[in-house]
């Protein structure tokens, strides 16, 4: 493995005559390469929208600062263009290639780097198609590097948030198809800042219609139930009217 990071490192260093732009969301993945990058001449990227929760922005924010690096925030309305807006099955590749598009006018000639990983390229993933058409480089991609080499790798460096659960953007909330509304958006992510003040961190929260379904590790399922009395009755103050435990438990692209 550190042969591995020594070569993203070597790789890295031979773009920075050019300059690097790194799409930083805030995730372990691109937080590690923005730590392995800090000394290059680079500027972090994020994009913020209705997709990002305002913790999100903050960390991005105070990340960059703790390590010295430059850092951007782009505006960006996803639910003013009237296709994202129904959220199609092809969401992903739409909005990163609306984003990456603005990313590569802000870089202006400089190297656009991401955290995609090398496990990314294994599951669906639609983004990574308007990466690849914009030249956005992923070393960890390109060198094999998995997400739990990121995180030892990331905890052998004293990175604090080697454990950070991953925090896919807002619209995953909605089945495909379901027009997106910037309430609704707010209240998935109201709904989830009440799971995880419960101890729930890892978790999601999927909206349909005026049902909550509610993911989290199959391990704390126990918890959730001992709990629920309290969670159920701010879920509902909210205005949701049917709140699900889903006995499949928390995974990654439930609405793929």
């Amino acid at each position: 493995m550190q042969n591995k990071f020594e070569d993203v490192k070597l790789y890295l260093e031979n773009l920075k005559k050019q300059g690097l732009c790194l799409a930083f969301s805030g995730g372990i993945d691109s937080a590690l390469l923005l730590y392995l990058c800090q000394d290059l001449n680079i500027t972090a990227v994020t994009f913020m929208s209705v997709f990002q929760t305002e913790e999100e922005i903050d960390f991005t924010k105070s990340f960059c600062k703790k390590y010295g690096v430059p850092h951007e925030i782009i505006e960006f309305a996803p639910l003013e263009d009237a296709v994202l807006k129904n959220n199609p099955k092809d969401r992903c590749y739409l909005c990163k290639k609306l984003m990456f598009t603005k990313l590569r006018d802000f870089a202006a000639g400089k190297v656009i780097i991401d955290g995609t990983n090398f496990d990314d390229l294994n599951v669906y993933r639609p983004g990574l198609k308007a990466l690849k058409e914009l030249g956005v480089l992923s070393p960890f991609a390109e060198f094999k590097i998995t997400k739990k080499e990121i995180r030892d790798y990331a905890k052998n460096c004293g990175i604090e948030i080697f454990d950070k659960p991953s925090t896919p953007c807002l619209a995953t909330r909605f089945p495909y198809g379901t027009e997106l509304f910037e309430d609704k958006i707010e209240l998935a992510a109201k709904g989830e800042r009440v799971l995880k003040s419960a101890g729930f961190e890892n978790c999601r929260l999927r909206l349909h219609n005026d049902i909550a379904r509610i993911e989290i590790p199959p391990e704390k399922f126990i918890e959730f139930l001992t709990g629920k009395d309290a969670i159920t009755e701010t879920l509902k103050s909210y205005g949701i009217r049917y709140v699900t435990l889903d006995i499949e438990g928390l995974r990654s692209g439930s609405m793929d």
